[in-house]
Formats: C-alpha cells, sequence, structure tokens
C-alpha cells in the first residue's frame, strides 16, 4: 500500500447525519445512479477476452502479476517513483501513469469491470497513530471514490485491500463510514479477511472490501448464510450490527505446504561475528531457550523495545512475522540461522522477502536492499490476490 502523498490529499468532505463523506470537487459530475444491466452492457471487455481492470495505488506490481490470468490492466497508477520502476520492470510502461491520484479525472479513464485499490494503510494500522480514513494518507481511498464518480460508466466490482485496522480500529467506526459511502455509491457490500499464511509462509492479515452494483446478480455459491473461514471474531461482532452487509463466500485454500526454511538462502552473506554476537545478546533468555532445541535451523524477528531495553524477539513456528517497509533497523526482519554447530544472523535477503509474498523467482527487483524490501513489504502477497481472483472476482466478472 502506497503512501502516495506526494500531493496533498485534495478531496472536501461534508458530513451527512448518517456520517457518509460526501466527496466534491469542482471538476466532479454528479453522483450516478446505477445504470440496469442492459444500459450497462459489457464494460471493460478487452479484444483478449479478459475483463480490463484498473489498478490505484499499484505500487510494485504484485496484484497486477496475480490477476494477469484472469482479467486484463488496461490502467494503472502510482506515485512512487521507486515503485513504479518495479512495476513496469515486470509489466511494462504502456498502461502505468506515474503522479499524485490528486491529479487523476474519472472522465480520462477508460471503462473497465473491475477497479482495485490498495490504498494507503498507515492512518489504520495499529503502529501508527490512527489517524483514521478520514487521515492525510488513508483518507486517498476518498480520491479513489471521486474518481469513479467521475467516470463514465462506473466499474461494476470494486476492491479496497488495507490493513485489518480498517475494520479493528475504533470499534469499526472507519469501515462503517467507507461501507456507507460505497452503499450510497448503489453497491452491495462485505469484507473479508485473508491471511497470507494459508498460502507462504509469512504472518500477513489483510482486509479486503469487495463492493458489486446493486443490480448485478451475485451466485449461490459466492454467498454465505453467516460467517465462515474469511471472518475472524472481530469482523463477525462488528458485521452482525452492519446494514446491507454480504457474507462473501470462498473455499477454504488447501494447508500450506511450505514452511520459513523452505525459501531461505542459506548461502546467503550474514553478519559479521562481532554483530552476530551482539544481535544474539538481544534474545530474551526464553528465546534463546527455544533456539537451542534441536530441530531449529531458522528463525525470524524483530527487534523492539521492552522495559526501555531493545530485544529481538524471535517466533518458533516456521512463519515469518509480518513485513514492513524499512523505516530503520527495527522494521527489517532478522533470521538467526543455526549451521554446522553455530549461530549466524542476518536480515531477510530480498529475494527472500519476494518468496515470502509469493513473487515468482523471475519477478525483477531493481534498485538498492531499502527499495526491493519496501517493493514487498508494501505489497499483497500475490496468491492472496490469484485466490481471490479466481475463485471471486472473476466469477463475479463473468456474471456482469
Amino acid at each position: 500500500m502506497d503512501t502516495n502523498i506526494g500531493a496533498p490529499c485534495l478531496d472536501r468532505r461534508d458530513n451527512t447525519p448518517s456520517g457518509v463523506p460526501i466527496v466534491s470537487s469542482s471538476r466532479n459530475a454528479p453522483s450516478k445512479k446505477s445504470e440496469s444491466a442492459g444500459q450497462r452492457g459489457t464494460p471493460g471487455n478487452t479484444r483478449f477476452g479478459k475483463p480490463a481492470y484498473l489498478e490505484f495505488f499499484a505500487g510494485s506490481g504484485l496484484v497486477a502479476h496475480a490477476l494477469k490470468s484472469y482479467f486484463k490492466a488496461e490502467w494503472a497508477n502510482d506515485i512512487c517513483e521507486k515503485k513504479s520502476a518495479v512495476y513496469t520492470a515486470n509489466h511494462g510502461d504502456k498502461h502505468f501513469h506515474l503522479g499524485s491520484i490528486a491529479d487523476v479525472t474519472g472522465n480520462e479513464l477508460p471503462e473497465a469491470i473491475l477497479s482495485w485499490a490498495s490504498f494507503p494503510c498507515q492512518d489504520l494500522s495499529l503502529a501508527g497513530l490512527t489517524a483514521g480514513i478520514h487521515g492525510e494518507r488513508s483518507g486517498l481511498v476518498w480520491q479513489w471514490l471521486r474518481v469513479i464518480d467521475e467516470m463514465q460508466s462506473r466499474p461494476p466490482l470494486l476492491v479496497a485491500e488495507n490493513v485489518t485496522g480498517l475494520i479493528s480500529v475504533d470499534n469499526g467506526r472507519h469501515y462503517r463510514i467507507l461501507h456507507e459511502a460505497l452503499m450510497s455509491r448503489g453497491y452491495k457490500v462485505g469484507a473479508i479477511v485473508l491471511d497470507a499464511v494459508h498460502w507462504v509462509p509469512q504472518s500477513r492479515p489483510r482486509v479486503f472490501v469487495i463492493a458489486v452494483l446493486d443490480d448485478i446478480s451475485i451466485p449461490d455459491a459466492l454467498l454465505a448464510d453467516g460467517p465462515n473461514w474469511m471472518h475472524p471474531s472481530f469482523v463477525v461482532k462488528f458485521a452482525k450490527d452492519m446494514d446491507g452487509w454480504v457474507w462473501w463466500n470462498m473455499p477454504q485454500p488447501p494447508k500450506r505446504k511450505k514452511d520459513l526454511a523452505d525459501i531461505i538462502e542459506w548461502d546467503a552473506q550474514c553478519n559479521e561475528q562481532k554483530d552476530a554476537d551482539r544481535n544474539l545478546r538481544l534474545i530474551p533468555k526464553h528465546h534463546r531457550t527455544l533456539l537451542d532445541q534441536e530441530g531449529v535451523s531458522v528463525a525470524p524477528g524483530y527487534k523492539r523495545t521492552r522495559n526501555n531495553t531493545q530485544v529481538l524477539e524471535l517466533r518458533f513456528d516456521g512463519v515469518a512475522g509480518c513485513l514492513r517497509t524499512p523505516k530503520g533497523g527495527s522494521s527489517r526482519q532478522f533470521v538467526v540461522i543455526k549451521r554446522g554447530g553455530k549461530m549466524f544472523t542476518r536480515l531477510l535477503t530480498i529475494r527472500e522477502t519476494a518468496r515470502l509474498m509469493g513473487a515468482p523467482e523471475s519477478f525483477k527487483l531493481p534498485g538498492t536492499y531499502n527499495d526491493g524490501y519496501k517493493a514487498m513489504g508494501d505489497a499483497v502477497a500475490v496468491p492472496v490476490a490469484r485466490y481471490l481472483a479466481r475463485h471471486l472476482l472473476s466469477v463475479l466478472a463473468k456474471e456482469i
């Protein structure tokens, strides 16, 4: 999720009694009601037979890689030059537009069936200040809706992706505002939580808000009578009081086959001994006991401050912690490797971060170490987006 803050957030909002933000701009067209299916026709069909989609906050292009078997990328946008270098290195630059979403006008965009927005998460993250959905960065979601309002024909299918804080922070107030804004535009809406750990050895739960125009018939197989594996307890507790909530349904994926040890580059350069010794001294005593056990070959961890003391906290379930963007050493994930009776430490390699995001070995990562780490840590895991496209989005697209 890109910060996309190269230009100020230009949306202006008024709050209706229901709390739904109404985005206005001098270039906005009046909000359009949903046309009937007959009037709308089949927007976004390409000559290749795949439905077209638009991607906002496209970042490094992992979503584009995941969706390419099911949808055709007609247009993509991001403000970050370094991420755009990764995107275009892997997908070309013909449909990619570098710049702020604030400068995008909907009436210039091609028609599409799907609009995807992995909007900035900083103001919704529990690790941040939680300024919320009206914050300077996460509030750019209203620019996305402003662009959709300006389009000649609204995409009948929308996906908004973010951290779980979108629902869990402040008793779901931020999600409720977005939900009501989508409903006011004529969409049926529901949210699911997909954790990348089902597919790759990384703990990475994310919320996917899925909206489809009211007049689209949703196949029975995509609807559940209530919560399922994609609805953790905090979602269930919140959703039961929501008007117009859609309980989306997909088959549960098979058990993941690979653990962290299966994606490690065992021959990668490790820290010098003095640096390794310093890192090892930061490991809490009870974690060191677990690390010394037989059968443990690699353990990932982050440096954190506990009781005013820096520690290196490890995990021993074969799963890496959630990748984050590299804003200082504490945001970069370490691994402790046991080999030949000795212990070594180092940061995750860039290729390891790509593997943790489900990117193929052929995925290009130009730039520095930090560029690559940010490109992966600020993205959507490939198998997650692919699973969603295969089992839900492509089925809806066929119905449309």
